[in-house]
């Protein structure tokens, strides 16, 4: 604008209210002139702020990764010159002689449209400056829309549809999240340009309650009790409207193909009439029922959870835990036996319980019918606490507490014993433990009950004893078993159907390894607790009646609806009166998150109406998410979805498996070991990874153990990769089986495979003309037949959902056969200006050119922004090929099929370019490329080692030699000695087995017949090394 462009225009002035620029200043050039020079007077960035209207974002210190020896802000002066209009090219980061000047659009609709690819090509790749604006392009072009791909030269009247976790909208992303992205973006967009016409991966977002709650008691002391509902469920909205976008920036910057207009809120009002119209539907059905029974109750957050949500926490022994709320850790694992004196004669019984502080709650004592011990039947005296009755049951002595155990719980039914509720929802005692122990915290209690008992002479002994203990997965507390009336879910007609329909191949589970998993679990699913004592969230609706005047306090009659109009008309029918004549009370409870999350399939496509999304995407082509949500999420959606359409919601199942550390650690805040994808793709400090530490909630113990781990982990903070080089390294491990222990410098492995693309396609662009690809010599149609090769290896890896073998297969391609062999092969040959070799110039540009574009096209699914940039270079040397689709994402996958007669191999180019690299290993060769001698085709020559590869293209049969006058034969010969030896031990260890009394007969034929062939191949491989060594 300084030098008279855009001036008054309307639509530049509208962008300039929307920029952000982040300035790194060592000085930079701009258009050819030096920052600070004429005609560009000296401003600081405030200045440029106050005088363009730009609003800058906070100015940070470059930052310096030194993780691998590499100074990731050392980049080449490049200098970009020509006016950016509004529509035409986006937005850029530009690398400015050690200098970066950030350029991004807070709002999309302002975002330009297109990049201008005849701007000079970077010397080195920079995830920055490839990853700045492709997505916007993507989204504004609508490039992830069903509908535009329906209209597409190359589409087919069929649908691919996939959802995703429904992900914490006030959270962030973590790895395991990021996996699941990389995962089910790359099967989408394989499916995208693979002839689907309709592919939809769309999402929801819900809030968590508890982090609202921890945030309010953080920032103001205030707990949610100190609200009023409507108090506290406004914090709520306000707390979703400011952090609610956060998830979404992830999402994008994971480079998610999502059809955003398709993305819903769990809270939205058609999603929430979803909601309801499901939980009417099966209250009339009776599977849903409201009963007294026990809960898994978490005293932390003031609320029942499901069992799925309770995690067992085995210990061996005594264990000193740190519990939520108690500034002392509290003792576990340890077995307390005391004794019931017996009321009216001489005599006592003695039990054994983990838990003292329930036996204020004991109502009997259960034995055995036939031991003589335990003949007497009658009363204990135990003043000050309770009386027991004697019944005659299980085995040994058992103490019975209905009310805090569910085993006791079945016995009081069947026996009509009382149940007696000694702990509260808050976690303290209750009035009916007496005053000594009312209000009293129940760990604290427990230490008064063991002083008592001691006191009394009742206590007989303490031992360490192995428990499973119950803890809840969400907040870190131990499970309280407390009896309340509750709304609850009948699951067992629902479950058998769901084992029933993997048992009849109708789902599909992959890999095949959880069907047993499903199907025991399945088999002895209890009844689901869908209610929840929280405020955020689907309130139950449901409504208990009461009458004018009534006095039956105890007896609850209760009805629901869609709305308090029809369950007041429901409940005038069922009791007989007008609707004048009642009062109708909602319950205060709200429904299990995983209730709504179970309908997400069909609610959020317009369930219960029949609306065109319901009828073309429901039932979903396929679900891929964690193993750890198989019961949580996976198995709820089978239930729900069958039951309330009659459909199962998906056809497969895709469970990949957790990601850990490293070390192989679960990842956890307390163990400093959760990494922010957004960390990785853009690189963090270490003083910025401890300061999101102390942000958090953690216990001050905790944050200092997980500030040390990071310390330990991250010396130099994380280098910036990019979201290509982390989608590329997530989806290059087995996904199907074993955890997934990930390290960051293997996404930085894949960054330098991201360099080793750019570099290429940077050289090939140099070198490219526009021409049909005609192979000729054989190092060319070598080259094709590995391009078959690999996009054949890539269709048999989507078809079977194994990621690892395409990644595998892409990498191979590109730097073993691509780079390592056939540039090196025709870079000699493009240097060349004769005619007589014109034409084969011409036919390996031309080669290049194919496999590059088909190549991109390929890894497209795991690397989105670097292939479009790259393709989007290469399309002016198409030719008469040109695209007439304007972006990678619109371009059909490639298929085999497509490369009919080139699947000629010619693998001796291979195995002659190994054998000379493993010529090399051996002889413990320098650096220095040897000079060699190759016998070609009956010829003898003598050049550089390049010469030979240069034949290569040539050959029929070659022969190696290397001749270089130092090759460490000392060297070689002790390590071939030092194999020999270990070869030998191994034979002597397997022969031995067979010298055996007896192995013929007792050892199966089949382990036999596999010890006599290493046996064989033993002795074949200690001849060679005898002849190594000799040699």
């Amino acid at each position: 604008e300084e030098e008279g462009e855009g001036k008054g225009h309307p639509e530049r002035s509208a962008q300039r209210e929307h920029l952000s620029i982040a300035l790194y200043v060592k000085g930079f050039v701009l258009n050819g002139v030096p920052w600070g020079c004429d005609p560009h007077p000296p401003r600081t960035l405030g200045a440029i702020a106050a005088t363009d209207g730009v609003t800058p974002s906070p100015t940070l210190p470059p930052q310096v990764v030194d993780g691998h020896n590499i100074k990731w802000t050392e980049t080449e002066r490049i200098v970009y010159a020509g006016a950016t209009l509004p529509g035409e090219k986006k937005g850029r980061m530009c690398y400015l002689s050690h200098a970066l000047l950030v350029v991004s659009f807070s709002n999309p609709d302002l975002c330009p449209l297109f990049s201008d690819t005849t701007l000079p090509f970077p010397a080195s790749y920079s995830p920055q400056y490839v990853e700045a604006c492709w997505y916007q392009w993507w989204e504004k072009k609508g490039f992830f829309s069903p509908e535009l791909h329906s209209s597409l030269p190359h589409a087919v009247d069929q649908s691919f549809s996939m959802c995703i976790p429904p992900p914490n909208v006030t959270g962030s992303l973590h790895l395991g999240h990021a996996l699941t992205v990389a995962i089910q973006d790359a099967l989408v967009r394989c499916r995208i340009t693979t002839f689907f016409s309709s592919p939809a991966l769309y999402l929801c977002v819900f809030v968590r309650q508890s982090v609202v709650e921890r945030r309010l008691l953080w920032e103001r002391g205030r707990r949610r009790q100190d609200y009023s509902r409507e108090e506290f469920l406004q914090e709520v909205w306000n707390w979703k409207n400011e952090k609610g976008d956060e998830i979404y920036h992830q999402l994008r910057k994971l480079g998610a193909s999502l059809d955003w207009s398709r993305a819903c809120f769990t809270m939205d009002p058609d999603f929430s009439s979803a909601v309801t119209e499901a939980f009417v539907r099966l209250c009339d059905s009776g599977l849903v029922y409201r009963s007294e029974g026990l809960v898994n109750w978490s005293c932390a957050l003031g609320s029942a959870i499901s069992d799925i949500e309770v995690d067992m926490l085995e210990l061996r022994g005594r264990t000193l835990l740190s519990i939520p709320g108690y500034e002392q850790k509290v003792e576990f694992g340890s077995m307390v036996t005391f004794s019931y004196p017996l009321e009216g004669q001489d005599g006592e019984i003695s039990v054994s319980t983990t838990r003292p502080e329930t036996m204020m709650g004991d109502v009997a004592i259960a034995v055995h019918p036939d031991d003589p011990r335990y003949q007497a039947r009658g009363r204990t005296s135990v003043p000050p606490f309770v009386f027991v009755h004697i019944l005659l049951s299980l085995s040994g002595a058992v103490k019975v507490t209905p009310a805090h155990d569910q085993t006791d719980f079945l016995l009081s039914q069947r026996h009509s014993l009382p149940r007696i509720t000694v702990i509260g929802e808050d976690g303290t005692m209750t009035s009916s433990c007496g005053p000594w122990l009312e209000g009293v915290k129940r760990f604290e209690a427990r230490e008064r009950v063991l002083e008592a008992l001691v006191e009394k002479q009742m206590f007989k002994g303490k031992m360490e004893h192995p428990m499973a203990l119950p803890v809840c997965s969400r907040s870190g507390d131990v499970i309280e078993p407390l009896l309340k009336k509750q709304w609850f879910l009948r699951c067992g007609e629902m479950a058998k159907k769901a084992v029933q329909a993997v048992d009849d191949g109708e789902l599909e589970l992959i890999p095949h390894l959880h069907h047993k998993t499903w199907r025991n679990w399945l088999s002895s699913i209890s009844d689901w607790c869908i209610s929840r004592q929280l405020w955020w969230g689907h309130q139950i609706p449901a409504y208990r009646v009461s009458f004018p005047g009534s006095t039956d306090a105890d007896t609850e009659q209760w009805v629901w609806g869609k709305s308090e109009a029809e369950a007041s008309e429901r409940a005038a029918a069922k009791f007989g009166v007008t609707p004048d004549a009642i009062t109708l009370t909602r319950d205060p409870d709200v429904l299990d998150t995983w209730f709504s999350s179970a309908l997400f399939p069909f609610a959020m496509l317009g369930w219960p109406q029949k609306t065109a999304d319901l009828q073309q995407f429901y039932p979903n082509s396929l679900l891929e998410t964690g193993s750890d949500l198989i019961f949580f999420w996976v198995a709820r959606m089978v239930m729900l979805g069958t039951e309330l359409t009659g459909q199962l919601p998906f056809r497969q199942v895709l469970l990949h498996s957790l990601v850990r550390d490293k070390h192989g650690r679960k990842m956890s805040k307390s163990l400093g070991n959760v990494i922010d994808p957004l960390d990785v793709i853009s690189g963090v400090s270490l003083q910025r990874l401890q300061e999101k530490v102390k942000e958090g909630n953690l216990d001050p113990r905790e944050t200092a153990v997980a500030m040390e781990a990071q310390r330990r982990d991250f010396p130099s903070g994380i280098p910036e990769c990019g979201t290509d080089a982390l989608r590329f390294a997530l989806c290059s491990y087995k996904a199907q089986g074993e955890d997934i222990s990930l390290s960051v410098s293997q996404v930085l492995s894949s960054r330098h495979f991201c360099n080793k693309m750019w570099q290429t396609v940077r050289f090939a662009l140099g070198v490219l003309e526009p021409r049909d690809t005609v192979p000729v010599s054989s190092v060319d149609r070598w080259l094709c037949s590995r391009m078959y090769s690999t996009v054949q290896q890539c269709e048999r890896g989507f078809e079977n959902y194994d990621l690892l073998s395409v990644t595998s297969a892409l990498y191979s391609f590109w730097v073993h056969n691509l780079c390592d062999v056939y540039l090196e092969c025709i870079k000699p040959l493009l240097g060349q200006q004769g005619a007589e070799t014109a034409e084969q110039r011409v036919t390996a540009r031309s080669v290049l050119f194919h496999c590059l574009t088909i190549t991109l096209s390929l890894l497209a699914p795991f690397m989105p922004f670097l292939t479009e940039e790259l393709w989007q270079r290469l399309q002016p040397h198409a030719g008469g090929k040109s695209a007439v689709v304007t972006s990678l994402c619109l371009q059909p996958y490639p298929r085999s099929s497509q490369l009919v007669g080139e699947g000629e191999s010619l693998s001796i180019v291979e195995e002659e370019d190994a054998l000379a690299r493993t010529l090399r290993s051996q002889c413990c060769m320098t650096k220095a490329k040897p000079d060699s001698k190759s016998c070609v085709n009956s010829s003898l020559s003598i050049g550089p080692f390049d010469t030979i590869k240069t034949s290569l293209g040539l050959c029929i049969k070659m022969e190696i030699y290397f001749l270089q006058g130092n090759v460490g034969t000392d060297k070689q010969s002790a390590q071939l000695s030092q194999r020999r030896q270990k070869l030998l031990s191994k034979l002597e260890q397997l022969q031995s087995r067979t010298r055996m009394p007896h192995y013929a007969e007792r050892v199966p034929q089949r382990v036999r017949q596999e010890t006599e062939n290493r046996v064989s191949c033993g002795l074949d491989e200690n001849w060679r090394n005898k002849c190594q060594i000799k040699t």
